[in-house]
């Protein structure tokens, strides 16, 4: 199986330092949707590993967190693209899970229930938390520099970025790597 596991804001969509709360507030990112389905297309599987912390903070419930997961399916459909599965964490930092990233448990989540070894299945996000997580799990770690991670377009990566993290502008420049596997990408670490 072809997986792929992807952040969801600041890779996939807009983030905001309040939260996206409603499906108003989710907002794809340029060239983000037709780069899921760009790889769907090529066989890939999409899931998405994502802290949710404010349904924990209680700013949005699932009802809305499924809202903009249907917004988000919609908007792919339109791009002939699917995301095959979404795992998220409630959870706040301070409650201390295995599942909130940098902590694997996602990762580990996905991995049982898809079946699949996670050794050098790829992983994107735009945090060092994203990227950690993915690492900690055997994922093949890459950072896009888009949302939190956007401010390192011009200045130095992050410290403790995996050994081997692979660094893309975008979601859209990492499917051109994961696509073309001929691409010399930038490594950090």
């Amino acid at each position: 199986m072809k997986l792929v596991i992807l952040d969801r804001d600041g890779t996939i969509n807009s983030d905001s330092d309040d939260f996206v709360k409603t499906p108003e507030e989710w907002l794809p990112l340029p060239g983000a949707l037709e780069a899921i389905a760009r790889l769907n297309h090529a066989g890939w599987h999409v899931v998405i590993a994502s802290n949710q912390s404010g349904l924990g903070r209680g700013l949005f419930d699932v009802v809305s967190l499924n809202a903009m997961h249907a917004k988000m399916q919609k908007l792919l459909a339109v791009q002939g693209g699917r995301i095959d599965a979404v795992f998220f964490c409630p959870h706040t930092a301070e409650e201390n899970c295995h599942c909130r990233k940098p902590q694997p448990g996602l990762f580990e989540q996905i991995g049982l229930r898809f079946g699949v070894q996670l050794a050098g299945v790829p992983t994107v996000g735009d945090s060092l938390r994203d990227v950690v997580a993915g690492a900690a799990a055997g994922c093949e770690p890459h950072l896009v520099l888009t949302g939190k991670s956007a401010k390192y377009r011009d200045q130095a990566l992050p410290a403790g970025l995996p050994p081997g993290t692979l660094v893309h502008r975008d979601l859209a420049a990492f499917a051109d790597v994961l696509l073309g596997r001929g691409a010399a990408p930038e490594i950090a670490g």
